[in-house]
């Protein structure tokens, strides 16, 4: 079969790699259909997180199931899948306290011998708790493309305004404007926010932005932005800010525009932020939540709304390439002329 593979910075290619068998009674095989590339990808391939020359790359997927162990109990052959960027066992006790992306015994894709998700193939750990079984009665294409942000970005983004407390009412501030930070802008109005400010300086990013929610689009950065978020908010700032970008100039500028006594959730991959300003965060009583999202919890949750056309992100795949082509969407979104790249499989 094909797969991506990382050999260095600005390195990807396609290649031919093993067909993946069964190893365990408890896995499974999905032929991909869909897949994508994650900003959290971009580290890699920029050279600022270390990734192993050789090792698959990828981690959001949907496919078919094509072959189950005898363990497997909830999935069949034939069911489509969306598969959570983190796979866990359902068992350990961080699992069972709801938090799967903690688990002792889990993975990421392409990782511990597993593929990774950009691939024609992967063999799934632990199937019944990581294939998440989509109704193919009256599915479309645009639909199925529509469920494939659960596997991460959509759960992320939502995991971001779980984390700063956005509810009815809420005024919320996004930091970043890609994949992430659009998807926390959907989750926001989703869970009830009356007012949500996105944060960017890309007229395109921000229109889609408004399309999913945005009330407002702040196009500056740094202290530009933060007394910009200031004044729309009556001096006050945001009850919410969703941080999804990961570095220090997006943590700063969060602490800057979320009210005393609010919340910040922090889903960005940290890369370069000096410190967590406990000093800061005690006087103003702002808390600070946030982390890698536990997509397993959440897409059950979120999917019902993604099949009723509810909550529908799919706007932010604007460039499709094929799987031998995947070099190219990643160089479009290294160079910000792509939001998220789909990879046709």
């Amino acid at each position: 079969m094909r797969a991506a593979i990382i050999h260095g910075p600005f390195d990807i290619r396609v290649a031919d790699v093993p067909e993946p068998t069964l190893t365990r009674g408890d896995e499974a095989i999905v032929r991909v259909t869909h897949s994508c590339v994650c900003g959290s990808d971009l580290w890699s391939y920029r050279g600022v997180s270390d990734a192993i020359s050789g090792s698959r790359i990828g981690h959001e997927s949907i496919g078919i199931v094509e072959r189950i162990g005898p363990e497997v109990r909830g999935v069949a052959v034939g069911d489509l899948v969306v598969l959570p960027f983190f796979a866990s066992d359902g068992r350990c006790p961080e699992c069972r306290a709801g938090f799967p992306t903690a688990c002792r015994n889990g993975t990421f894709w392409g990782t511990n011998g597993y593929d990774g998700g950009q691939g024609e193939k992967v063999r799934v750990p632990f199937a019944d708790v990581n294939c998440f079984v989509v109704p193919q009665d009256g599915l479309t294409d645009s639909m199925t493309t529509a469920l494939l942000p659960l596997a991460d970005v959509l759960c992320t983004g939502h995991h971001a305004a779980v984390c700063a407390r956005v509810g009815q009412g809420s005024t919320v501030a996004v930091v970043g404007d890609g994949a992430v930070g659009l998807c926390a802008v959907a989750a926001s109005r989703r869970l009830g926010a009356a007012r949500i400010i996105l944060v960017s300086t890309h007229e395109d990013r921000a229109a889609l932005g408004r399309r999913f929610g945005a009330t407002d689009v702040v196009a500056t950065r740094g202290d530009a932005a933060a007394e910009e978020i200031a004044a729309l908010t009556g001096d006050l700032g945001a009850d919410s800010v969703l941080e999804c970008v990961g570095t220090d100039d997006a943590f700063s500028l969060a602490l800057r525009a979320v009210r005393r006594g609010g919340d910040i959730g922090v889903v960005g991959v940290p890369h370069g932020i000096a410190d967590l300003r406990v000093g800061r965060l005690f006087r103003t009583g702002v808390g600070v939540k946030g982390g890698v999202a536990p997509a397993g919890i959440y897409i059950r949750e979120l999917m019902p709304d993604v099949l009723a056309g509810t909550l529908d992100v799919s706007a932010i795949f604007d460039l499709t390439v094929s799987l031998d082509d995947l070099a190219t969407g990643y160089r479009a979104m290294h160079e910000r002329t792509a939001i998220k790249a789909l990879v046709r499989t």
